[in-house]
């Protein structure tokens, strides 16, 4: 499996920095002012879109939309207290920001970006805010419980008595193993070693695939949470693409999400309830199949179509950029 190139920034092929995906994306998902669109949720924005559009800005090697794609995040997310993002704005609603709880895969996305960004340009600005933010991440959000290194989702919320919820998708891989290699600071690689000891026991139902949303008692049993439905969906499809990108590609705890796609032939469903086995109606989206090729370290040659929603071209940029990323 590919590995991220790490300490030098992303490298990737001619053929991504000339294709003219990224040119459709901006235009469709990117403001003037740099705020990431999600044209499927009502058009608001997250840290996680400005986390996905400032990644794909470096690997383009696009500086003025990184910039303003960052400036907006800074100014408009940013948090006061931290050195961490507000994971919502919505601009149909006054205030936007209803809700300052972060998200902590957005911040990991923007510090990551940052991260790379800053190697890329020589800024050190950028290494300096992506520094800031993982140390706010790694000290406020990463915590031992019943046994292993976890990664709460945000700072309040998904902890009760005697349980917490976690996301195995905010467990965003290759940024995991990337800060441990920058950082002096040994719990990245436990943080992500623990997320693929987590996977390998997140085996629900009869497809044997991990929730979107996990819960986790104080004794250290797992089941879907019920705050949410206990659905293999929109969220953990991406351990499908975080995992490889990472160099977890072999893994057999990603045999579950392997066989699920690959039995559903060129059009798998969207998603599986792992409890009922109720499958979604509609089929999976060109980002989670873009997801399956490298899943099976397969080249990904999709290209966004105008079908594509904002989420499913990321997953398809992101999945092209992991494809193409080289170790150095």
């Amino acid at each position: 499996m590919r590995f991220i190139c790490l300490m030098m920034g992303l490298i990737v092929s001619a053929s991504l920095l000339a294709d003219d995906d990224w040119q459709q994306y901006k235009q469709r998902f990117v403001t003037a002012e740099g705020r990431v669109v999600d044209t499927g949720n009502n058009g608001i924005s997250h840290s996680e879109g400005q986390g996905y559009g400032m990644l794909l800005a470096q690997a383009y090697d696009d500086q003025q939309s990184f910039t303003a794609m960052w400036l907006w995040a800074r100014k408009t997310l940013g948090r006061h207290d931290l050195p961490l993002f507000a994971w919502k704005y919505d601009p149909q609603h006054k205030p936007a920001i209803a809700d300052n709880n972060n998200a902590s895969d957005g911040d990991i996305l923007i510090a990551w970006a940052l991260l790379n960004a800053g190697r890329k340009w020589h800024n050190s600005n950028y290494i300096n805010a992506s520094r800031r933010i993982r140390v706010a991440v790694l000290d406020n959000m990463v915590h031992d419980y019943a046994g292993h290194l976890v990664l709460l989702p945000g700072l309040n919320g998904f902890d009760g008595n005697g349980y917490i919820d976690i996301n195995l998708s905010y467990w965003v891989m290759p940024a995991l193993v990337d800060f441990a290699q920058t950082d002096n600071e040994p719990r990245w690689q436990q943080l992500a070693d623990s997320g693929v000891k987590l996977l390998s026991l997140a085996k629900f139902g009869d497809a044997q695939l991990p929730a979107d949303w996990i819960r986790m008692t104080n004794k250290g049993k797992l089941s879907p949470s019920p705050k949410w439905p206990s659905r293999f969906s929109f969220d953990a499809v991406r351990v499908g693409l975080y995992f490889p990108w990472a160099g977890f590609g072999d893994d057999a705890a990603l045999t579950p999400i392997k066989q699920f796609w690959e039995a559903g032939g060129a059009t798998p469903p969207a998603w599986i309830d792992v409890s009922s086995s109720e499958v979604a109606p509609y089929a999976a989206s060109s980002g989670i199949l873009a997801m399956r090729d490298v899943l099976n370290d397969q080249p990904v040659t999709r290209h966004i179509s105008d079908s594509d929603d904002y989420y499913s071209a990321s997953l398809l940029l992101l999945s092209r950029l992991a494809a193409q990323t080289t170790q150095r």
